[in-house]
């Protein structure tokens, strides 16, 4: 079955890759036959948390065929005071 990956590792940064994973395979899974768990250290950053299609998820969450496995790192900014200060900026 083929499903979607999704990870932003920095600012203005989007890396997406389709790849096919046997039936029944979970997130980390997923992760594993991508490469993407040892090319992104994603066992070493604990701030890591996983989605499938926006919706929470762990390592063992079981995929469906056509899911999007979305990868999300910790805010450095809170977007609310982001916002406030590109409108303090403009004037």
């Amino acid at each position: 079955m083929r499903v979607s990956l999704v990870f932003s590792p920095g600012a203005r940064q989007t890396i997406e890759a389709s790849i096919d994973v046997p039936n029944g395979s979970t997130v980390a899974q997923a992760l594993i036959s991508s490469g993407w768990r040892e090319r992104f250290a994603l066992d070493s950053n604990p701030d890591i948390t996983y989605g499938v299609w926006n919706h929470p998820a762990t390592l063992q969450t079981t995929l469906q065929p056509d899911d999007r496995v979305e990868i999300y790192r910790a805010l450095r900014v809170d977007p609310k005071v982001a916002r406030r200060e590109r409108f303090s900026k403009q004037g």
